[in-house]
């Protein structure tokens, strides 16, 4: 055996891999674009993809000049923000004439940060 075998895998690789795992499962089409989601330990971003044709749609990240005079209320600030930059990308969305989406967590696991995004994306008009 190997000492590469041996080593402990951080927790980004682990990510990738979960993340390949999924885009073998998932793609998005010009209809259906998929919500592809990165979080940083800071921000947090989404982005509608179009893997047919190799483009991004639409993108929007807690970082967005809309975004920036945000000021939360309660105790988790990261969440509500990343609930108010899903709602307004579901708006954007629906303006550009985008109504479903296939939804790729990117790894992450589906809860906090990435789930109030979801939620607001949903909320936004957006269904997946």
């Amino acid at each position: 055996m190997s000492s590469f075998a041996k080593q402990k895998k951080s927790r980004s690789t682990s990510r990738q891999r979960r993340h390949r795992s999924i885009r073998n499962r998932i793609s998005g089409t010009a209809a259906r674009p998929r919500l592809v989601i990165f979080r940083s330990l800071k921000n947090i971003e989404g982005q509608l993809v179009d893997d047919e044709a190799g483009r991004t749609l639409l993108g929007l990240s807690t970082l967005h000049p809309d975004l920036r005079a945000f000021e939360a209320e309660g105790d988790n600030r990261k969440v509500e923000h990343a609930f108010t930059a899903g709602k307004l990308l579901g708006e954007r969305a629906k303006e550009a004439g985008i109504e479903s989406v296939v939804f790729d967590r990117g790894g992450y696991k589906y809860h906090g940060r990435v789930k109030a995004f979801a939620d607001g994306a949903r909320e936004g008009g957006l269904k997946f």
